[in-house]
């Protein structure tokens, strides 16, 4: 996995066949809750710990947490300077958080120590939530198949509160192509993937999930509320979500969400250049994700707890 930031995708020439430098992005999503065992066997008195209620944070961890993912935000290593204004951390503090999860491998610094970015701890746990999770498993070989018959970036994609995260991809064959990586948060709104998992949901549920006002990742993003729910609308009637040049200028992609749970939470993509587009691609395109969701939905018996 690789470190992320919410901007958009780019669309970049690169070798046919190769994957295209560029900056790498991560944001890990959020670790599952516990098992019905592990809330049976808590001393007694203890809340669960996925319980929605009050409590005090506890602070050191909640700073630790905070300078992860400023970090994983961010293209670029910070500043001890840069961090503590941002995250309103004492320098004094930041200085033994940043030395402690040096220590530890989940920061380095670069040669003159006075930069910061994650270290390879972060990637080692971020590799192992994909390796633990049992929908990129089991879509692979669909991701495999869109990708054999387009030739396109094919992403598989997770809702993550009003974001959207990459958990698996495809290369494009092609020399110009969509730029993405794996973890990179998108805004949900901006996206076909995000978008054809918000029209599971009810529009008071659009709303409460959605920050709001919604950012313009291009000109034709769509960030009115009205707008938005009448796109969702129309998302629900034709069971497919498109982005057409919505997150990244050039770039048309198609969604439709898979079946593992109830509401959906991942769906799979088609990203095509609109220069690639002709008069019967949307057909075309539509009718393999249709094709893929039957695949999963008769395979979705193999995943644990479906």
């Amino acid at each position: 996995m690789t470190t992320g930031t919410t901007s958009g995708a780019e669309l970049r020439p690169g070798p046919a066949g190769q994957p295209v430098p560029g900056r790498s992005d991560q944001a890990g999503p959020a670790p599952s809750g516990r098992s019905d065992q592990a809330a049976r066997t808590m001393p007694s008195g203890a809340a669960p710990l996925g319980a929605v209620e009050a409590f005090q944070p506890v602070k050191s961890a909640g700073r630790t947490l905070d300078v992860l993912e400023a970090l994983a935000d961010s293209p670029q290593r910070r500043s001890l300077v840069e961090l503590a204004r941002a995250l309103e951390i004492p320098k004094s503090s930041l200085h033994g958080l940043l030395r402690t999860m040096i220590q530890r491998g989940w920061v380095e610094a670069d040669p003159t120590g006075t930069r910061f970015g994650l270290g390879v701890r972060a990637l080692q746990v971020g590799a192992a939530y994909l390796e633990a999770d049992d929908a990129t498993g089991l879509l692979a070989g669909v991701l495999d198949d869109l990708a054999g018959q387009f030739g396109e970036t094919v992403h598989l994609g997770r809702l993550d509160g009003p974001h959207v995260v990459y958990l698996a991809k495809r290369e494009s064959v092609h020399r110009l192509r969509l730029y993405s990586a794996i973890g990179r948060h998108l805004p949900a709104h901006a996206t076909a993937l995000g978008k054809v998992l918000l029209a599971q949901r009810t529009d008071e549920a659009v709303d409460r999930l959605l920050n709001w006002p919604l950012p313009a990742l291009t000109r034709h993003t769509v960030t009115d509320p009205e707008l938005l729910h009448a796109e969702l609308a129309s998302v629900r009637d034709r069971g497919y979500a498109v982005d057409r040049e919505e997150n990244t200028e050039g770039i048309v992609c198609f969604a439709m969400a898979v079946p593992l749970h109830s509401p959906a939470v991942d769906a799979i993509s088609l990203s095509v250049p609109a220069t690639r587009l002709d008069a019967g691609s949307e057909e075309r395109i539509v009718a393999a994700l249709h094709g893929a969701v039957r695949q999963v939905r008769a395979a979705r018996t193999l995943l644990a707890g479906a």
